[in-house]
């Protein structure tokens, strides 16, 4: 570890060097495919043999994607990962690298910034995913977090959202809305007072779903896939557009969270109109055919106890719908940036 710096130091009182040693300090020195890692211009990492390279990048901004006075440094290291997970779960991929670029505010505390990175640390060991290298600069706003995630897969065995086919029955994995009740209840103040704590957590710190999508490729049990970045509602318009196809939800087949679906209601909010529409479940959604109902039962195998629902079916009328009460209705999207922006 690093020397031993007083509570209060920011990054300011280190500098960029002294920053990055720190990272450098928490990082295995010896991880598999890395042949260069941090302290080099760039890192070098040797690619599974015969698999191709899945890449993936996201950025969280303060004040956009997490704020911090009811998310903590670890939180905000945590999410930042698991996002990138996430992405790489909907291609089929397993994750290996990660690139982290971190604006820091110049009154930053050191702390704080090792918390950071030892959650982000923590979640890439569970998925035996490697830091290999970033960059640290000053920021004069918000706090920045930019990852760049990269996975392996087999070329037959990669997941796209453009392979969707009449006929398919649509899944999704887990609950939805939860997410979006956290984030409801932190920014808003309603008479149904705070969000359960599980669906605070489940904004502060999602769970990306890449045993579930690894497998899904490993089967060739789906024929496309995404996660739930954006809601169910933007994730299920995205596939029937780049499959081509339309798609109809059945209302009372989708899995709202139980308790994400009462604070919905007890906040005078539409619980199913909610939950499609909000953000970050992260949970996944694909399509299968009956065909592949075998190779379903084999992911069910590997999965544990993780639902997964049937939600609707795709069809050849390029609509995309939601069977609600006897009669379809158009889906609603979901979070969309810049959107109702001047």
């Amino acid at each position: 570890m690093g020397p031993v710096v007083r509570s209060s130091a920011t990054v300011a009182d280190l500098g960029e060097h002294a920053v990055v040693q720190r990272i450098r300090e928490r990082v295995r020195p010896r991880a598999p495919g890395v042949v260069t890692g941090i302290g080099d211009d760039a890192a070098v990492i040797e690619p599974d043999r015969g698999a191709l390279a899945v890449v993936t990048t996201d950025t969280l901004v303060e004040g956009v994607h997490f704020d911090r006075t009811h998310s903590s440094p670890g939180d905000v290291g945590d999410k930042a990962l698991a996002v990138n997970l996430s992405d790489l779960a909907a291609m089929g991929a397993v994750p290996r690298h990660v690139l982290l670029a971190l604006s820091l505010p110049p009154a930053c505390l050191v702390a704080d910034v090792d918390e950071m990175i030892d959650a982000l640390l923590s979640l890439a060991a569970r998925h035996r995913t490697t830091l290999v290298g970033g960059d640290v600069t000053a920021s004069p706003g918000p706090l920045v977090l930019g990852l760049t995630a990269i996975g392996s897969a087999k070329r037959r065995r990669v997941l796209g959202r453009d392979g969707a086919r009449p006929g398919d029955v649509v899944y999704v994995s887990g609950t939805i809305g939860a997410a979006a009740a956290g984030l409801a209840s932190f920014r808003d103040a309603t008479d149904a007072g705070p969000a359960p704590e599980a669906c605070r957590r489940r904004h502060r710190r999602p769970e990306a779903r890449v045993v579930l999508g690894v497998a899904l490729g490993r089967n060739r049990a789906a024929r496309a896939c995404i996660d739930l970045s954006d809601g169910l509602g933007d994730a299920v318009h995205r596939i029937a557009a780049a499959s081509g196809v339309g798609v109809r939800l059945d209302a009372e087949a989708l899995p709202i969270h139980p308790e994400a679906r009462t604070w919905f209601a007890a906040a005078g909010l539409d619980p199913l109109a909610a939950a499609l529409a909000g953000g970050e479940d992260f949970e996944l959604a694909f399509t299968s055919p009956s065909a592949f109902r075998g190779r379903l039962r084999h992911v069910r195998r590997q999965i544990g106890e993780l639902p997964l629902t049937p939600i609707g079916v795709v069809t050849k009328a390029r609509e995309v719908c939601l069977r609600r009460d006897g009669r379809d209705e158009p889906l609603p999207g979901g979070y969309e940036h810049f959107a109702g922006s001047d």
